[in-house]
């Protein structure tokens, strides 16, 4: 399965993309987590337990579902005050 990871904020800049294509065997949004630690280096900052995602623009948990060609994002946690 092939989907489009993209990466904001923080883990942007850790990164240094703002997204690339990803493919592998991911039935939830944790694969495509785990497979992006499995690179190791600055994808350590993705282990975060604080770590929140999106799948299509709409906020979900690392257990959701994902269809072919999908796009999911990373982001750290948003604070204001």
């Amino acid at each position: 399965m092939k989907v489009k990871v993209m990466y904001f904020a923080r883990y942007r800049e850790c990164l240094g993309v703002d997204g690339e294509p990803l493919e592998g065997d991911f039935k939830v949004l944790a694969d495509v987590r785990q497979a992006l630690l499995g690179k190791g280096g600055q994808y350590a900052v993705l282990a975060e337990q604080n770590l929140m995602c999106a799948r299509n623009e709409e906020l979900c948990r690392l257990d959701e579902a994902l269809e072919e060609g999908d796009e999911v994002a990373f982001f750290p946690p948003v604070t204001g005050g």
